[in-house]
């Protein structure tokens, strides 16, 4: 019960990618560029992706195995096929250790699942582009939905979400309270100010367990909010984003690959794919990885964080290896002009069939209502994802559309 409160294309390699000028209008980059990764390793060292060699998930590795109605094969000179697989889906990666130390590729370009732009491309944008909506766009900011509230009383069974705007979550899960990139910040580089303010009052806050970290874009990676943690706050990070807390003089950082997990006090962090990338200054394009989490709480309650991604493969992957997914946070927002956001940004649309393709029973949109990062009307991720959710025969019940400081719980 509940209580109210693309196509994916053949991955650049670090050399062409080099060739490239990626400057998405939604993701603004620093001036200054930050310092070198803490430890690398040379950009020809082979990159560990996390996947299991044998992953039937893996569209290269699938096996081919025929049905037991199926004619026996005719002999030919090809080696016997490999007996099925034990297991249908992989089993998880074991937790690793809290706060490891590890050494990374110098870049993870080969992670791209789409070019990213280029001069053709920048130069359309410069053409026809928009980066913000028109006047009769920004007319419904005064109805986007704004309904702070206290947050809902959970015990350590309980899973519930709290919306505080963007990506910005209060997860309550397996007893912990944890914040998913954390932006309480008025202003972003880049961006004029919020249009909504923050759901939830810093100073309302309960003690803060965790926190997990999807990529280093600057709507999503907040000094300034972070700034306001106890240094000492387990954060879960992107390989190759561990440095950039550590010279923030955090203490307790984790930084996992795809598919790679840490457990904290009985909840598992699991660091999944998605479709995007990621850079913070001038000279870091893809320098650390970007994806989304999956956290399970000890009694199996399931919440997929998806972070910031574009529509593909990946979800229904994500599906399969974690199945029963009881709640899914999807992006909605930031997707206009299509042709130049389609790979890095679900639209509506796109996010509904994520959630099918994860299996997750229940979805609450995230990523707009908040900053004005593209050309859609700021009202139009919600009446869209309304429509697509009804459309595809979903319950009403299981779209969470919640207003910004909204809270459902999972009991």
């Amino acid at each position: 019960m509940t209580q109210q409160s693309g196509t994916t294309t053949t991955p650049l390699t670090a050399a062409t990618a080099a060739a490239v000028t990626p400057t998405p209008a939604t993701s603004p980059s620093a001036p200054a560029p930050t310092s070198a990764p803490d430890t690398e390793v040379p950009p020809d060292a082979p990159l560990d992706t996390g996947l299991d060699p044998l992953d039937p998930l893996d569209p290269v590795k699938v096996l081919d195995t025929p049905g037991t109605d199926a004619p026996a094969p005719t002999p030919t000179p090809a080696p016997a096929p490999a007996e099925p697989l034990a297991q249908p889906f992989p089993p998880l990666a074991e937790p690793r250790p809290l706060g490891e130390r590890r050494v990374w590729p110098r870049t993870f370009h080969d992670r791209l699942t789409a070019p990213l732009p280029g001069l053709k491309a920048i130069a359309r944008f410069a053409r026809e582009g928009a980066v913000r909506p028109g006047k009769d766009g920004l007319a419904d900011i005064p109805r986007l939905p704004y309904e702070p509230a206290p947050l809902p009383r959970v015990d350590a069974r309980t899973v519930a979400v709290t919306w505080a705007g963007h990506a910005s979550w209060v997860v309550r899960v397996g007893g912990l309270t944890v914040l998913t990139d954390p932006v309480w910040s008025r202003r972003i580089l880049g961006t004029p100010a919020r249009i909504t303010p923050v759901g939830v009052p810093w100073e309302s806050l309960p003690p803060v367990d965790a926190v997990v970290i999807s990529h280093n874009h600057y709507d999503h990676l907040d000094a300034p909010t972070l700034r306001r943690l106890p240094r000492d706050t387990p954060v879960f990070v992107p390989a190759g984003l561990g440095g950039w807390f550590r010279r923030r003089r955090f203490t307790r950082v984790t930084e996992l690959d795809w598919w790679e997990a840490a457990e904290l006090s009985g909840v598992r962090f699991d660091f999944v794919p998605a479709h995007h990338w990621s850079k913070r200054s001038l000279t870091d394009t893809c320098r650390s990885l970007w994806g989304g989490w999956v956290l399970t709480a000890p009694e199996g309650q399931r919440v997929y964080f998806a972070g910031d991604t574009g529509y593909g493969h990946w979800f229904s992957r994500i599906g399969r290896r974690y199945p029963g997914i009881d709640l899914a946070l999807l992006p909605i927002g930031a997707y206009d002009p299509r042709w130049w956001l389609s790979d890095v940004h679900c639209d509506p649309e796109e996010a509904v069939r994520a959630a099918q393709d994860l299996g997750a029973r229940r979805m609450a949109p995230m990523h707009w209502g908040t900053f004005v990062l593209s050309a859609e009307p700021v009202l139009e991720p919600l009446t869209r994802v309304r429509t697509a959710w009804e459309q595809a025969g979903l319950a009403r019940e299981d779209l969470w559309d919640l207003p910004v400081g909204g809270s459902r719980v999972l009991e």
